[in-house]
C-alpha cells in the first residue's frame, strides 16, 4: 500500500484569501514547492482535501474550482515543485445558499469521505500517512482518519471554528505543530 500526505488547500500550500474564486488571487506560500519535493521524492502521494463552501455559497461553480487546482499546481510546478496524485474537495455547507448543496454530506472535513475515497483510488494506508491543515476541523479530520497530523500556525489556526454539524472537541491537539509546510515535510521525513 502506499503512504500520503493529505494536504488542506488554503493557507496550507497557497495563502488563504477567504473564499478563492480568482486564480489572480492564488500565492504559493514560501517554501512549499521543496516542501511538496521532498515529500515526494520520499515517495509519498500528495493529496489535496479541502473544504469548498465557494460552490454552496454560489460564488463558483464546480468547474471553477477544478481550474483553480489546476492553476495552483501548474504554478507550483512553475516554481519546480511536483504534480499532486489528487485534488478532492467537499462544495457542501450545512447552511449552503444553494440547496442541492446543503446537506450533511461525509466528505466536509472534519468528516473522512475524501480521505477514504483517495485511500481507495490510491490503495492508500491512512495510518502510515499525514494530513497537514492549518485548522483544528484538518486535524480532528485527520484524526479520525487514522493519520498523523501537522497544525501550521499560518493564520487561520486562531480563527472561528468553521460550521460544521459535528461536534468539535477543542481539546485534540495535532501530533506536530509548526509555522509552514517546509517545516512540517522535514518533521515528517524525520
Amino acid at each position: 500500500m502506499n503512504k500520503a500526505v493529505f494536504l488542506d488547500r488554503d493557507g496550507v500550500i497557497i495563502k488563504d484569501v477567504n473564499l478563492l474564486t480568482n486564480s489572480g488571487d492564488i500565492h504559493v506560500l514560501d517554501g512549499v514547492p521543496e516542501a511538496l519535493s521532498s515529500l515526494k521524492n520520499a515517495e509519498f502521494k500528495l493529496i489535496v482535501v479541502s473544504n469548498q463552501t465557494v460552490v454552496a455559497r454560489g460564488l463558483a461553480t464546480e468547474k471553477n474550482v477544478k481550474e483553480i487546482n489546476s492553476e495552483i499546481e501548474n504554478k507550483i510546478v512553475e516554481l519546480g515543485g511536483p504534480h499532486f496524485d489528487g485534488f478532492y474537495y467537499c462544495p457542501h455547507h450545512p447552511k449552503a445558499n444553494l440547496t442541492e448543496y446543503r446537506k450533511e454530506c461525509q466528505c466536509r472535513k472534519p468528516r473522512i469521505g475524501m480521505f477514504t475515497q483517495a485511500a481507495k483510488d490510491h490503495n492508500i494506508d491512512l495510518t502510515a500517512s499525514f494530513m497537514i491543515g492549518d485548522r483544528i476541523t484538518d486535524i480532528i479530520a485527520g484524526k479520525n482518519a487514522g493519520c498523523k497530523t501537522v497544525l501550521l500556525k499560518t493564520g487561520m489556526h486562531k480563527a472561528d471554528t468553521i460550521v460544521t454539524v459535528d461536534k468539535i472537541d477543542d481539546s485534540i491537539q495535532a501530533d506536530y505543530t509548526c509555522k509552514d509546510l517546509l517545516t512540517a515535510a522535514n518533521w515528517i521525513l524525520k
